[in-house]
């Protein structure tokens, strides 16, 4: 199945190597030109340029550009744009009891983390006076991008849209692509109801994005887009920073597994499959202390792969970018590990907690034999929309306190500002800026501008 790697300092890099691989085959895939877009455009523009001409004729002619591309790309006229508020209300009436049990159990996991993310306001004062500080204020307009079509993600409804509203933002919008009927997906109206998401549109890829954007005659534009999306939905929303503001830029899914001999074989090949099906470029890696174990997933694998039912997918997934890697020691798997920096990190080893100081890049960790990944996507709280390709680095999940702008406060007493004054300007000077120095000394006693 998965060619088992004994980590040595020839094969030092193999981790990063193949990690590497895959990204650059991601990025890469953007660049190329693409026969079937001459049909479209009258060239075969690449991913990147095909996105940057249809988000143009969107900025320029607005609801008409949003209509065109929909019919090309989803087969469908997408007007009216909104979905009705009947239909949505109808949703939740058409799945059953235990799919609506299932989603409030998320909703309220989710809820209750989400309001322990959201900052607080901050003061310092200084001499009892003067102070420094900020607040805290949810950004006014979001919108929310959920996948549909052939992959229906209600979940993503929740870890997106709900810790905007938790947070506070008074207007959160979805847009979600439609079937070829022209409908969506019930269990997604579904979790907008219950969370209280009352505007979705029938609006899916670039043209979505687009349209959240820059606004049309329909459309107001928002502030902050998130959710995720297929690579032409995180190139457009690479393309549209500056003009709003986007959650994270996510490439395939990944998980990376930390085990010891303690690890159960049937628990982690069941993990690496569940994001081998996501995409075929999704990523599953193993970096085990046990040889025995490594072999036992081995086998693991290739038995669950005979029956799911995304086999196809999840097998190209693991042949291409699965890789199982047998270590000395578990701060070797550590060290490998954060060099990485997986989107979902997994320690099914003996005793998790004493490695969690030692995680410096991840997107999220999950402790134990009986946290699988998949928790995180649906039920445990935090959103599942985590930082992938590395950029676990810099970035951190989405929450609630993603949706929220930070405003610093100053403010200082006459007594406390005439003795910082002369400080002001000294530095003010140092950088050549006379109007700043001036600004602090007129504010002090017997100051003349001479």
């Amino acid at each position: 199945m998965i060619k088992v790697i004994e980590y040595n300092l020839e094969n030092e890099n193999v981790i990063n190597q193949k990690f590497k691989s895959r990204n650059d085959q991601f990025y890469q895939q953007f660049s190329k030109p693409v026969p079937a877009n001459k049909k479209i455009f009258g060239q075969a523009l690449s991913s990147v340029e095909s996105v940057r001409k249809i988000l143009e004729d969107i900025e320029n002619n607005g609801d008409e550009a949003v209509v065109k591309y929909s019919k090309i790309f989803d087969g469908i006229d997408p007007t009216p744009f909104k979905i009705e508020k009947k239909i949505i209300q109808n949703a939740s009436r058409k799945i059953s009891t235990d799919i609506i049990d299932a989603l409030s159990k998320s909703i309220k996991n989710v809820s209750e983390y989400q309001k322990r993310t959201i900052p607080q306001e901050l003061q310092m004062k200084k001499n009892g006076n003067s102070i420094s500080g900020a607040i805290f204020q949810a950004i006014e307009r979001v919108g929310i991008y959920i996948p549909g079509g052939t992959a229906a993600l209600c979940s993503s409804v929740i870890m997106n849209a709900l810790p905007a509203i938790v947070a506070g933002v008074p207007e959160v919008v979805v847009f979600t692509p439609p079937k070829k009927d022209g409908s969506i997906d019930d269990g997604i109206l579904a979790a907008c109801e219950m969370i209280g998401v009352k505007d979705v549109y029938r609006i899916g890829g670039v043209m979505a994005i687009g349209m959240m954007a820059y606004g049309t005659s329909s459309f107001k534009k928002v502030d902050k887009i998130a959710g995720p999306g297929n690579s032409f939905v995180a190139l457009a929303k690479k393309e549209v920073v500056g003009r709003v503001d986007i959650d994270l830029f996510a490439g395939p899914s990944e998980v990376l597994i930390i085990a010891d001999e303690s690890g159960k074989p049937h628990f982690i090949a069941a993990d690496m499959l569940a994001q081998a099906e996501h995409d075929s470029m999704a990523s599953a890696i193993l970096i085990t202390t046990s040889a025995k174990l490594a072999n036992d997933v081995n086998m693991e694998l290739k038995k669950q792969l005979e029956v799911l039912p995304r086999k196809k997918i999840a097998t190209e997934s693991i042949l291409n970018f699965g890789t199982i890697v047998v270590v000395d020691n578990l701060n070797t798997a550590v060290s490998l590990s954060n060099s990485v920096a997986p989107e979902h990190l997994e320690l099914c080893v003996s005793n998790p907690h004493i490695l969690i100081k030692k995680i410096k890049n991840a997107g999220a960790i999950f402790i134990g034999h009986y946290t699988p990944e998949a928790a995180g996507d649906y039920i445990s709280g935090p959103s599942h929309t985590l930082p992938t390709s590395g950029t676990g680095r810099f970035y951190s999940g989405v929450s609630a306190a993603t949706f929220m702008r930070r405003t610093s406060l100053i403010e200082y007493s006459k007594s406390d500002f005439q003795k910082e004054a002369m400080s002001v300007a000294t530095l003010a000077k140092l950088e050549q800026l006379e109007g700043h120095a001036r600004s602090a000394l007129i504010r002090m006693e017997g100051y003349t501008n001479e």
